[in-house]
């Protein structure tokens, strides 16, 4: 599906992915671990086209992707959903949801049901400003407006951060669905380990701009989780 390879990103004079090498398997929910500054987000945007590579190649289903910029993955079927959900807080929520469709590659206007399928509050706040929506709704705009592309290839940069914990359970089931029954490949950065075990299939424990660790979720000792993860 996304395979990385001799990956480099500089942050000025910091070399923030050093030589980076990842291949994510289709189908399955992989988590990015991390402690903060460890270059995780950097990644994420280097994968949606947001950060221009320093060095090394990108390819998503066997189709290079290094040098198409931000609009074409997202075109090519790579959804983003940012860290601090960055949605329009002046316009309304149907506007935030058809900002998403200008990213389509197939040029449709329609907003696909299954976005309020997933988020049905959505569909009762069509007419109110994003800003007025509470954190954990903000969040799951910002998953729609990611899912109006219909993509193949689902990036979410802490999707949790300031979610109150009910929402965040709602969040992760939602993330499952996508992933199990729909099929989307998912990955997600994550810092909460209760939630990374519960959603994830495979994890990735990044340190140093470095991928330290890799495997199937319940490979993940505590060994590991004390070395990398454990302020």
């Amino acid at each position: 599906m996304l395979t990385l390879e001799n990956i480099d990103q500089y942050y000025g004079s910091s070399h923030t992915l050093k030589n980076l090498s990842l291949s994510i398997t289709p189908g399955a929910c992989t988590v990015v671990m991390g402690r903060n500054g460890v270059g995780k987000t950097t990644l994420m945007q280097c994968i949606t086209g947001l950060l221009p590579l320093r060095g090394g190649t990108m390819s998503l289903s066997d189709r290079n992707i290094t040098k198409i910029p931000a609009e074409g993955r997202a075109a090519a079927g790579i959804g983003y959903v940012p860290q601090g959900r960055q949605i329009f807080p002046l316009l309304s929520v149907e506007e935030n949801l058809r900002i998403g469709l200008r990213a389509r590659g197939d040029g449709s206007k329609i907003i696909p049901e299954l976005v309020y399928e997933l988020f049905p509050v959505l569909k009762e706040m069509l007419r109110r400003r994003g800003g007025d929506l509470s954190g954990g709704q903000q969040q799951q705009l910002a998953i729609g407006r990611a899912l109006v592309t219909e993509p193949e290839l689902l990036l979410l940069d802490e999707p949790t951060e300031g979610i109150q914990p009910n929402v965040v359970h709602d969040i992760g089931t939602i993330i499952t669905r996508l992933n199990k029954e729909i099929g989307l490949t998912v990955v997600l950065v994550e810092q909460k380990l209760p939630f990374a075990r519960r959603v994830g299939d495979d994890f990735v424990l990044m340190d140093r701009g470095e991928v330290v660790a890799k495997g199937p979720m319940d490979t993940l000792s505590e060994d590991l989780v004390k070395q990398y993860l454990t302020v």
